[in-house]
């Protein structure tokens, strides 16, 4: 028996409508977790088939560029095929493009900008497995 795809869904702040509806209809188990350090820990132990997850840029990242970066190196380094999909303010994608280069063909990312589109979305995460 083949076990059922496993979506991560890291949402920070949440401002878009809860996709949980749509992922489940794509066919994927919906682990939900509110804040990058827990979502870290369970990746340590856990290997989702797709992660869903908000870019966020701002002064408490002053070290790093965003909530994202630790999250980058992890997939980079123990799922560098498990498809990333990162919700971004496009005044904001420049400082995401710095990740980018950093990780280019290292990981799968696909970026989507606010507000999220349901039906692009959903053809993301279609392509993504």
């Amino acid at each position: 028996m083949s076990e059922q795809k496993t979506l991560l869904s890291i949402i920070e702040i949440g401002d878009y409508p809860d996709f949980s509806n749509l992922y489940q209809q794509a066919g994927y188990q919906v682990i939900k977790i509110n804040m990058m350090r827990k979502a870290l820990a369970f990746l340590t132990k856990n290997h989702p088939n797709v992660i869903v997850a908000e870019f966020i840029f701002g002064p408490k990242y002053s070290f790093v560029i965003s909530n994202v970066d630790s999250l980058f190196a992890l997939v980079a380094g123990k799922y560098p095929d498990t498809p990333l999909i990162l919700f971004v303010h496009q005044a904001e994608d420049h400082h995401l493009e710095k990740l980018r280069q950093r990780y280019a063909n290292k990981i799968k990312l696909k970026s989507l900008y606010y507000p999220i589109q349901p039906q692009q979305l959903q053809n993301t995460i279609a392509l993504a497995y």
